[in-house]
C-alpha cells in the first residue's frame, strides 16, 4: 500500500507523509501522520484540525495555541540530562522553546500538535522525574484538565442536519 499514492499532509503538522503512515480513516476520510503523536492529537480532538461544511477547523484557519508551561523536577540534571532532555523534546512536533534551570523546566509549544501529557511522557522517556509531591501532581492535574477544556471548545462541530462528512480546506 501507498506505491504510486500521492502522499498526504498530515492534519495536525502538515508535512507531507506516505498515504499508509499512522494512517486511519475518519468519517470516510483517509488521514495519515507523520508520528505517532500528530495521531493521538488529532484522535483527542479531531474538528481542531478538520472543519464541518460551511466552517474551518482551527489548524486549516492557520491558528496555533500558543502555551508556556513551567514544570518541576524532581531534582536539578547533569548537563549531559539536560542535553537529552531538551534534545528530546525539541524533536517533538509543535515544541518551541525549552529551558532548563536547576529543577526548573519551562517550555512553549503549539497545543494544537502537542499537550502537557504528551511533554511529560516524553520527558519520563528522557529519564527526566517530575516532582511527585501532591502540590505539584494536582497542578499538572489541573494543566490537562484545562488544556483539554480549551481544546474540546476550540473544536468546530457538525450542525443538527449532518455529520460534517465532507472536508473542506
Amino acid at each position: 500500500m501507498g506505491l504510486g499514492r500521492k502522499k498526504l499532509k498530515d492534519p495536525v503538522c502538515k508535512m507531507l507523509v506516505a498515504p499508509d503512515q499512522h494512517a486511519i480513516n475518519y468519517q470516510g476520510m483517509d488521514f495519515a501522520f507523520c508520528s505517532l503523536q500528530c495521531k493521538e492529537r488529532f484522535l483527542a480532538n479531531p474538528h481542531l484540525y478538520i472543519g464541518v461544511p460551511g466552517e474551518q477547523a482551527p489548524k486549516q484557519a492557520g491558528e496555533d495555541i500558543i502555551k508556556r508551561r513551567r514544570l518541576r523536577l524532581d531534582q536539578p540534571l547533569s548537563a549531559s540530562a539536560v542535553q537529552q532532555v531538551t534534545e528530546q523534546l525539541q524533536a517533538m512536533m509543535g515544541v518551541y522553546t525549552v529551558d532548563i534551570d536547576a529543577n526548573e523546566l519551562t517550555i512553549t509549544y503549539d497545543l494544537l500538535q502537542a499537550t502537557a501529557e504528551q511533554i511529560e511522557t516524553s520527558l519520563q522517556h528522557a529519564g527526566a522525574r517530575l516532582g511527585d509531591g501532591w502540590g505539584e501532581r494536582l497542578r499538572r492535574a489541573f494543566v490537562h484538565y484545562l488544556e483539554e477544556s480549551e481544546v474540546a471548545s476550540r473544536e468546530v462541530q457538525p450542525g443538527p442536519h449532518g455529520h460534517g462528512g465532507h472536508h473542506h480546506g
